[in-house]
């Protein structure tokens, strides 16, 4: 009896690989199905409620439209009265870029101290940590009724404390001083959701690297700038990011405080008041929202190409 000739050893290891190999599993009918509206779904209600009308407001800002007569074609007409004739846009502008040098500038810088700070894992680290996250909780609505009850000219708890009665300081009428006075409401709110971000950060931070700063000689502030701070890069372009696009869309703290007028417009407070207040100018409103968006897609695409990075590392 001859016996069977001997497999080659590649196709030998080839057929044992597969054979250890673990079978795909194959979804079944109904499970793709159900995979298919998942994904479906969630797409058709981004595609109508988002893009669609990004894209109409796109089209509605070179017409001109209030709603009951059809658009008329205007091309940049609307574009070129914001920027010569429309005195809340510029407004609005320095509004916004005050917003954004606040929260850069302050609130920012001291999310990262309080993280600092709360790393060190001092006494009721925890109660600070729940004392600081508050605002963040509020949204921006409650936090400008807030603002409203400290400010108040009449009976604001700002104006008592100061003992301010016979001529009590109107911080959120007077058009010169209100905006500082919903900025600190506003990095109030930004310091501790930055706080959070850096704390998480901070955690992750590999001890063995301030181990070896300290065996060579540096000290606290030198091992943070120089081995800590830098492991932090990605955090930082989220942070940044969050901070420009935080600034841009402001709105619901100076709509509750008077509608964001005298002084408080904001580039989304136009938006608002030009589409669905009582001028009904929704061509020009949506000009000013695709000035608004074109602002803020860039760092939007920043903050999406971060994350993707750091799904892929």
């Amino acid at each position: 009896m001859t016996s069977p000739p001997a497999v080659p050893g590649p196709v030998a290891r080839t057929a044992k690989a597969r054979a250890g190999r673990p079978r795909r599993r194959t979804l079944s009918v109904p499970d793709r199905s159900v995979l298919t509206i998942l994904v479906a779904l969630p797409t058709l209600l981004v595609l109508a409620l988002v893009w669609s009308t990004t894209l109409a407001s796109i089209a509605l800002s070179f017409t001109r439209y209030n709603g009951v007569t059809d658009p008329e074609w205007i091309g940049t007409l609307n574009y070129e009265q914001i920027v010569t004739i429309y005195e809340p846009f510029w407004r609005a502008i320095r509004n916004n870029a005050l917003w954004l040098g606040a929260l850069g500038v302050i609130g920012t810088p001291l999310g990262l101290f309080f993280a600092y700070l709360l790393d060190k894992n001092i006494r009721f680290t925890r109660f600070y940590q729940s004392v600081f996250y508050m605002p963040v909780v509020l949204s921006l609505a409650v936090v400008g009724f807030i603002a409203q009850l400290i400010y108040s000219r009449d009976n604001g708890a700002l104006n008592v404390f100061l003992g301010d009665t016979t001529t009590p300081t109107d911080w959120l009428g007077d058009a010169k001083i209100n905006i500082w006075a919903v900025l600190v409401m506003a990095v109030w709110r930004h310091t501790g959701y930055v706080m959070i971000l850096y704390l998480a950060g901070l955690k992750a931070v590999d001890p063995t690297l301030r181990e070896a700063a300290e065996i060579d000689g540096a000290n606290a502030r030198q091992t943070f700038f120089r081995v800590v701070f830098p492991t932090l890069r990605p955090v930082n372009v989220i942070v940044l990011v969050i901070t420009v696009i935080e600034a841009l869309r402001a709105f619901d703290i100076v709509y509750a405080i008077n509608s964001g007028r005298n002084g408080l417009e904001l580039l989304s407070v136009l938006v608002t008041q030009n589409i669905v207040g009582e001028a009904s100018r929704i061509g020009f409103g949506s000009a000013l929202a695709v000035i608004l968006l074109t602002t803020s897609v860039g760092f939007v695409i920043a903050y999406l190409t971060q994350i993707l990075r750091e799904d892929h590392s």
